[in-house]
């Protein structure tokens, strides 16, 4: 898979965003990490006056083959085409964080092990009924992760087009803390017990259960490259999650970071062009376990820190407005010369 990702590396205009930061109404400084988004933004968007224009969450949908067994997740696995429904009805926290904050929300099915209505309000990218237990064998074909990163591609060109320039991602799919722990282990070397924590809700005896049977999982495969490793321990919503990554990296769009599950299809993402990480604002730290240790492997500084671990983008979600309020100082801020105010002295 090849993207071509250019980086956002520009030292004349990385001069005028600071300038134009430094010289508002404020103490230099003095809006803090409002300040480096808003120099992001614009250096995203190569442009002293970024906007964030149709902002979107996407959420990808797919279910585990090893979620069937029920050993490493406490709700079944027919929980991920029920919560599809409740996205659809607007019944879950995604649905109001999208509503609340004014935020488009579409729902992908990678992958569900399950047949919606045709009529259904939702994006069909189905790749397969759910993927192999990778207990047994990989999760899917190379192919396959292939078309779910063409697929999910495909999906970002048409809200690109659309006018989307600022993009969230969420997932949904029981079991898929338990391939996020896995890619986590593989890309970042850290031991695959401290990779694993509660996903839904597991008790301390289920944890260690989860952690044994993913460490025979781990020492079962060998993965040469990075795509083989999504197709090893993968799921079709993370596959089309990092695709979705590349593409809005490629599109120059600016993409805001969800949890311990999208963090885990960057590190695959990054794997592949580290330029991806240019276009990156990472939404929370979330309190699964893991995903400090993962934001510390990629140097994120994370905006939010509320102990979420719900997945569905609702970290993304409520920090889209932060972004928002970040470009509209940058842009709608009087400067010192313009509001008549006298700059600090040198002393």
């Amino acid at each position: 898979m090849t993207y071509n990702i250019e980086s956002i590396v520009n030292p004349e205009l990385e001069v005028k965003l600071q300038q134009k930061i430094n010289l508002k109404t404020k103490p230099l400084g003095a809006l803090g990490e409002l300040e480096h988004i808003a120099f992001k933004m614009g250096c995203i968007q190569q442009t002293e006056k970024p906007k964030v224009e149709k902002p979107t969450i996407i959420v990808f949908a797919g279910d585990h083959g090893i979620a069937i067994k029920g050993e490493v997740n406490p709700f079944p696995q027919e929980v991920t085409a029920q919560m599809v429904y409740n996205f659809v009805n607007g019944g879950a926290a995604i649905n109001i964080f999208s509503n609340t904050n004014s935020l488009n929300l579409k729902i992908v099915d990678a992958g569900v092990n399950h047949k919606f209505p045709e009529t259904f309000d939702i994006i069909n990218a189905k790749i397969d009924f759910g993927t192999n237990n990778y207990q047994e064998k990989p999760a899917m074909t190379l192919e396959q992760c292939e078309i779910a990163f063409n697929k999910s591609g495909d999906i970002i060109s048409k809200f690109k087009n659309e006018g989307t320039n600022t993009i969230g991602f969420g997932e949904m799919g029981i079991s898929n803390t338990s391939s996020a722990a896995l890619l986590m282990a593989y890309f970042t070397k850290t031991p695959l017990n401290e990779c694993v924590g509660a996903g839904t809700g597991l008790n301390s005896d289920g944890i260690t259960k989860k952690q044994r049977i993913l460490s025979e999982v781990y020492k079962k495969y060998n993965p040469k490259n990075a795509l083989e490793a999504m197709s090893i321990f993968g799921g079709f919503e993370i596959a089309m999650l990092c695709g979705a990554i590349l593409k809005a990296a490629e599109l120059k769009m600016a993409i805001i970071i969800d949890g311990f599950i999208v963090t885990a299809a960057l590190l695959v993402a990054q794997a592949i062009d580290k330029n991806v990480l240019d276009y990156c604002v990472f939404a929370h730290n979330s309190n699964e376990k893991g995903h400090v240790k993962m934001l510390t492997f990629l140097n994120a500084k994370p905006l939010l820190s509320l102990g979420l671990r719900l997945g569905e983008g609702t970290g993304a979600a409520l920090a889209i407005p932060i972004v928002q309020a970040s470009v509209n100082f940058l842009n709608d801020m009087a400067s010192f010369d313009a509001a008549g105010v006298s700059g600090e002295t040198k002393n």
